[in-house]
């Protein structure tokens, strides 16, 4: 059951954008439709029109200069069928594990999807508070946020694929009303101060269209911590992007995913001008951490947070420990 609403299906983007509202929840736009249908059906979100964007041309992945540019409505299993798609993006991909959410998942909808908090999806709002007072805090908190949570937001950014686009150094391409910008995929996304703002910097009567990530010779890879049997979202994750010369890091970037109600951008230049071992990326993994602000129950979110981190950059570098 969902609350009656209208539905439109454009045929080209500039008529998309004709049909969105000018408030957040007036209208959704639909992509893929794993998160939002969920959302509508607990009564979360209740938009008076729906606009599928299924058919104004954003899927697709092509080389453009010095960059991969894939459309907004380009689907997971289509990230994994293409040969020029970064590791670190596949990984991310292929932690997906369930075929319906690979064939129908996108990933413009997986960078806007809305956090997983239970707080969140139980009709509390993203800052979850009553009377004045965080419910997160005082209720079950295991799977929020070790980073960023100082503030009101406690719940964790969701996306598979942020945090190894950050990494990658990667944008997007937003077109509204008034035209096309471009900004960094770590610009769209900020922390909520009030209960009436989103998640995220693009307004409601805009569209992200297409993601542009550079094309470079670092060895990127994607690391994520998830329960052992389940579909469910990694409880840590961390991409990086790291570029080697003579047995030496010259340039790294990293990301964690899961733990911060944005992908967390973190430091990893000391490594530069050493050689990534296994000892040298448990030491910055260690320093990256040192800065986290766990909750009194998800403490082991920090630990989950510096072996994602490890792990990644020993797998770009080639020498991941199997075990």
């Amino acid at each position: 059951m969902m609350h009656a609403f209208e539905y439109a299906a454009p045929k080209s983007l500039d008529e998309a954008l004709k049909l969105l509202g000018s408030a957040w929840g007036d209208t959704e736009i639909l992509a893929g439709g794993t998160d939002l249908l969920s959302l509508m059906k607990d009564f979360v979100v209740q938009p008076k029109r729906l606009v599928n964007l299924a058919d104004v041309g954003l899927a697709g992945i092509a080389p453009e200069g010095d960059s991969l540019v894939i459309g907004a409505m380009t689907t997971l299993d289509a990230l994994l069928a293409h040969a020029s798609v970064p590791t670190a993006l596949t990984q991310a991909a292929a932690g997906v594990h369930s075929p319906q959410l690979r064939s129908m998942g996108t990933i413009g909808g997986d960078l806007l999807q809305r956090p997983r908090c239970w707080y969140f999806r139980r009709g509390h709002g993203l800052l979850a508070q009553k009377d004045g007072a965080s419910m997160v805090e005082a209720g079950d908190h295991r799977d929020h946020a070790v980073f960023g949570n100082g503030g009101a937001a406690k719940y964790v950014n969701p996306s598979s694929f942020a945090p190894a686009l950050i990494a990658l150094g990667a944008s997007v391409k937003v077109r509204g009303q008034n035209g096309e910008r471009s900004l960094a995929v770590k610009d769209l996304y900020r922390t909520p101060a009030s209960a009436t703002e989103r998640e995220f910097t693009i307004a409601s009567n805009e569209i992200v269209t297409h993601v542009v990530v550079p094309i470079s010779r670092s060895s990127n890879a994607t690391y994520e911590i998830r329960q052992r049997h389940g579909l469910d979202w990694p409880e840590a994750s961390a991409s990086v992007a790291v570029t080697v010369v003579d047995d030496k890091v010259t340039a790294a970037s990293a990301c964690l995913g899961h733990v911060a109600p944005v992908p967390w951008t973190v430091d990893v230049s000391s490594l530069v001008g050493s050689v990534l071992t296994a000892e040298s990326a448990a030491a910055v993994a260690a320093e990256v951490v040192a800065d986290a602000t766990p909750l009194t129950m998800n403490g082991h979110k920090v630990e989950l947070a510096k072996v994602a981190l490890t792990r990644a950059l020993l797998r770009a570098a080639g020498k991941e420990v199997v075990r």
